[in-house]
């Protein structure tokens, strides 16, 4: 029983740092093609080995801490990153979760807030004005699109009628979330690219003022370790927005639900890849002025639509 309490979490998270690895590799060729180039080709066939020398050269280089940073949290936060990203994958449905949990969706929720923690703590602890900027900024970003994914979350909630993920795949049996919620669904989608700090709203690696944000100090194996985690979210972020509004049936076996759901996922992924092959990076006023000034008060009204209809319906006899 101890061993598989064990291993239970290692058959989850080794996989996932897989799809991580070769999602580094996916979005390299992809972004090579798109721009008239091959993209890593030379280690291994085709280049598929290049994510592992990519992870061997990182976690052998020689770890630099600053003399006047803070040598305890400095080290902290990268752990602290990749543990939460990993975290965040326990309640996911794959079809099975590790935490059964009835509240997940809330557990997402916390966990997911707790990130803005380990980049403030990072820019903090490096003792550099542009790293404390860079986290600074980043936080701002991420706290702002938490709002708007907050009350997208509680619509779904409220027209599922459920916190469970599992029990979302049975809502959507009938027909996609997306279909009735088309306008929040982008609006979700949108938001998911600036909560994982993507193109083109990666404004923490505004390399000409801030020098790549808040882990300009790290270098190595700390510095893969944020890597790892910023991927990681994004895969994540990807697979809830499957789960929330294109669930795959659950109707069907439970290889062909998880070969459904990965494909999605898979889908949804490249999509933020070709965003960031196709757009330039934002402003930082632009930023906030879309979430305050143009996200807010539309997800507002959707929520107060999505919590009014059913009470409105309520009263209506049925028709013979």
């Amino acid at each position: 029983m101890p061993i598989m309490n064990l291993l239970n979490p290692l058959m989850l998270i080794i996989p996932v740092l897989l799809a991580v690895a070769f999602l580094t590799l996916t979005e390299r060729k992809m972004l090579g093609y798109m721009q008239l180039r091959k993209g890593p080709n030379i280690t291994g066939p085709m280049g598929l080995l290049q994510p592992i020398a990519d992870g061997m050269k990182l976690f052998i280089k020689e770890p630099i801490r600053p003399s006047t940073s803070s040598q305890t949290l400095f080290l902290i936060t990268p752990i602290m990153a990749l543990m939460l990203s990993l975290t965040l994958w326990m309640p996911m449905p794959m079809p099975t979760p590790i935490l059964d949990m009835n509240l997940g969706i809330l557990f997402m929720l916390a966990i997911s807030s707790l990130t803005v923690y380990s980049i403030l703590g990072s820019g903090w602890a490096s003792n550099s004005k542009y790293a404390l900027i860079g986290a600074l900024r980043a936080v701002a970003q991420m706290i702002s699109y938490e709002v708007t994914l907050g009350l997208i979350i509680l619509s779904t909630i409220l027209l599922s009628g459920t916190f469970t993920l599992y029990n979302f795949m049975y809502t959507q049996e009938l027909t996609w979330l997306l279909l009735p919620t088309w306008p929040m669904t982008m609006m979700w989608y949108i938001s998911t690219l600036a909560e994982t700090n993507r193109a083109p709203f990666d404004l923490t690696e505004g390399e000409s003022e801030l020098v790549s944000g808040f882990n300009v100090e790290y270098a190595g194996g700390p510095f893969a370790l944020f890597f790892l985690a910023e991927y990681s979210n994004i895969l994540m972020m990807n697979t809830l927005s499957t789960i929330l509004f294109i669930a795959p049936s659950i109707n069907i076996n439970q290889e062909m639900m998880t070969m459904n759901l990965m494909l999605k996922t898979m889908l949804l992924s490249m999509l933020f890849l070709w965003v960031r092959a196709s757009y330039p990076r934002f402003r930082y006023d632009q930023l906030m002025h879309l979430i305050w000034k143009n996200f807010l008060p539309l997800v507002m009204a959707t929520t107060l639509i999505y919590i009014s209809m059913p009470i409105s319906f309520a009263g209506i006899p049925p028709q013979t």
